[in-house]
C-alpha cells in the first residue's frame, strides 16, 4: 500500500499513456494520488480526471510560477472552489519560488497569502512548495499561523533543518521526492532521518524529479516506490512499515480525502 501524495496528472506528459501509467502504479501497490493544483484556470481538467478515478484526488491552487498570471486572485475563489467539490481535498500547491523567480517576489507572497487565508477559513490543508526561499516562508507561516492555525505539508522538502523544525513545530508534514535518492542530497537525508514518522509522506512530484535508478525519465507515481525504499533505509523501517506509516499520514492531513475510494482494480 503506498499512496503519491503529490504529482501532476493532468500535464500533458501523460496524454498517450495514462491508463498504462495507472496499471504501472498499481503493480507497485499505489492506491491512492493527489494531484496538486498548479494553475486555478486548469481545475476542470484536474476534476474531470478525479471524477473518472475514485483513487485519484485533486487540490486548487497557484503556484508561485504563475502568480504573476491572477494579480487580483482572493482567498475566497480558492474557498469557493474547494467547497464545491468533494474530490478537492487541500490548499495548492502554493508557496514560493526565489531559485527561478518567474514571477514577482512580491506576487508570489501576495497570492501566497490569499491561499494561506482559504486553508484557514476551509480547514483543508495547504500544499506549500519551497524554494530558495526559506526565511520568508518562516515568517509568513509564523505570522499566519498565529493569526489561526492551519494544517498543512512542505511537499518535495529540499531545504535545510531550520526550516524542518519550524514546519513540526507547527504541526506540519514533510514529504520525501525523489531528491532523497539523489547522490548528492546527504544533508537532505540527514534532515529526514530527525523527522517524526507521523509527520512523513512520499510522492513523486510527476512528471519531474524522477528517483534513482530510473533518474533522467520521465517520473510517474509508480517510481514512489523507490522513494518509499529509500526513506525505509533511511528511518532504519521495512519498506512495508514505511508504506503503511506514509499512507496512514495522508488519510490524516488530508482528512477529506477517503480510503474507501483507494484504488479498485477489480
Amino acid at each position: 500500500m503506498l499512496v503519491d501524495s503529490h504529482c501532476h496528472l493532468d500535464f500533458n506528459d501523460f496524454e498517450e499513456d495514462f491508463e498504462e501509467m495507472l496499471d504501472r502504479a498499481k503493480e507497485q501497490g499505489v492506491t491512492a494520488m493527489l494531484n496538486a493544483g498548479n494553475n486555478i484556470g486548469e481545475l476542470q481538467h484536474q476534476l474531470e480526471i478525479s471524477e473518472k478515478y475514485p483513487f485519484i484526488y485533486t487540490a486548487v491552487g497557484v503556484h508561485p510560477h504563475n502568480a504573476h498570471e491572477y494579480p487580483e486572485i482572493k482567498a475566497q475563489d480558492f474557498i469557493t472552489a474547494a467547497q464545491g467539490h468533494k474530490k478537492i481535498v487541500a490548499i495548492g500547491e502554493c508557496g514560493l519560488d526565489y531559485y527561478y523567480d518567474y514571477s514577482p517576489r512580491e506576487m508570489q507572497i501576495k497570492i501566497f497569502k490569499e491561499q494561506i487565508k482559504a486553508a484557514q477559513e476551509t480547514g483543508l490543508p495547504l500544499i506549500i512548495h519551497n524554494r530558495e526561499s526559506d526565511q520568508d516562508m518562516i515568517e509568513i507561516l509564523q505570522a499566519a499561523y498565529k493569526e489561526k492555525p492551519f494544517s498543512g505539508v512542505i511537499h518535495c522538502f529540499s531545504s535545510g533543518k531550520e526550516l524542518a523544525d519550524f514546519a513540526l513545530s507547527i504541526g506540519f508534514y514533510i514529504s520525501a521526492s525523489g531528491i532523497i535518492t539523489f547522490n548528492k542530497s546527504n544533508d537532505i537525508r540527514e534532515v529526514f532521518a530527525q523527522i517524526p514518522e507521523d509527520k512523513l509522506l512520499v510522492e513523486t512530484d510527476a512528471p519531474y524529479l524522477a528517483p534513482v535508478p530510473v533518474r533522467g525519465r520521465r517520473n510517474e507515481s509508480a517510481f514512489v516506490s523507490y522513494t518509499a525504499e529509500k526513506l525505509a533505509q533511511i528511518k532504519n523501517k521495512s519498506f512495508e512499515e514505511i508504506a503503511q506509516i506514509t499512507s496512514d499520514n495522508f488519510y490524516k492531513l488530508f482528512r477529506k480525502a477517503s480510503d474507501k475510494g483507494r484504488y479498485d482494480y477489480e
